[in-house]
């Protein structure tokens, strides 16, 4: 049976063939798992009698399905079939996961938060680019300073004072995603709100606004931008099977090991994408990287997850988290 390229890989890794055990075959390596598959196939042949080479494959190819359809422990569930369509069509699938055009509660996020401020800065005046076509720096003082709090804002410049706008990352990530998502953009040296922008918000307000900002961060939005971390794309690549644990085991508080861990069980081949370092092994690094990226710049970021650190950990990237009810209303499991 021929596997087409862009088909999920056999090894039930949810992922296309073509990155996934393709290559290593082409390679001369025994991809993982796909031994298993291949004298799983063996066994079922035996005694069977076909008379053309298109039933053998009609054959092969139902049983394939029915694997691909089976519930995998390493997916808490789901099987190689519905992850791949996870991974590779996230908002094309209402028969497993919906997400409304319009939220039915008032969106509750810090990115929110700063695009609201963001939002009524611009106005219907505008308001003035920088020569390097960031937001002004009164601006992101005054963002920073109604973000933060004033005793927030006291230890976010206790070292470094906020000059520019990448001084002030979530205000910098947050104006980025809404320029993605068609909110706002530049023209003529200056912010001006889109025409959707100014639509959604005279007829559904924050709740319109809510979603497009989802789906920039989601999907167009490069998460690796803040960080020194290798690609690692997959971590992106899942965020719906990171908000699928999160709905699943997200009512209690959990540390962002627990939620590392379930990532690294369904995707185990990232780990050879890490750089070998000294001092930590390199499931330590994909997890850390998972844990800020996919938890705490995603979930957290987007109000989707409530993150707790402690104090007295000061300088652990360890951090435990809950989900929040914006979760529910963002997106919708019919699994």
């Amino acid at each position: 049976m021929k596997i087409g390229r862009n088909d999920p890989c056999p090894c039930g890794s949810g992922i296309k063939y073509k990155k996934c055990c393709d290559g290593k075959q082409e390679a001369g390596e025994q991809p993982s798992g796909t031994g298993e598959v291949m004298g799983e196939l063996r066994e079922l042949l035996k005694g069977q009698s076909f008379a053309s080479l298109e039933d053998a494959n009609a054959f092969l190819r139902h049983h394939m399905q029915q694997r691909s359809q089976a519930p995998i422990d390493d997916f808490h569930g789901l099987s190689s079939e519905q992850m791949h369509r996870f991974l590779h069509f996230p908002f094309e699938m209402p028969h497993l996961v919906t997400f409304p055009s319009r939220l039915d509660i008032a969106p509750e996020a810090p990115i929110m938060t700063l695009v609201n401020l963001l939002v009524d800065a611009i106005g219907e005046e505008r308001l003035k680019a920088t020569a390097t076509g960031n937001l002004p720096r009164n601006f992101c003082r005054e963002a920073a300073l109604a973000f933060l709090g004033e005793e927030g804002y006291r230890e976010k410049t206790r070292y470094c004072g906020i000059n520019t706008e990448p001084d002030f990352p979530e205000l910098h990530v947050a104006r980025l995603v809404a320029e993605l998502a068609g909110l706002v953009r530049k023209y003529k040296g200056k912010f001006i709100l889109g025409r959707e922008c100014r639509k959604l918000l005279a007829e559904q307000g924050p709740s319109g606004i809510y979603p497009r900002l989802f789906r920039a961060f989601a999907g167009e939005y490069n998460w690796g931008y803040r960080d020194r971390y290798p690609d690692f794309s997959i971590i992106q690549q899942s965020f719906l099977f990171t908000l699928y644990l999160l709905q699943r085991f997200g009512a209690e508080w959990r540390t962002s090991v627990f939620y590392a861990d379930n990532f690294l069980r369904a995707f185990p081949a990232v780990l050879g994408e890490a750089r070998p370092l000294s001092f930590e092994t390199a499931e330590e690094t994909v997890g850390r990287c998972y844990a800020i990226r996919a938890l705490d710049r995603f979930a957290g970021f987007l109000g989707l997850a409530e993150i707790e650190r402690d104090p007295a950990k000061r300088f652990s990237d360890e951090f435990r988290l809950r989900k929040l009810p914006l979760l529910e209303h963002v997106v919708q499991f019919h699994l």
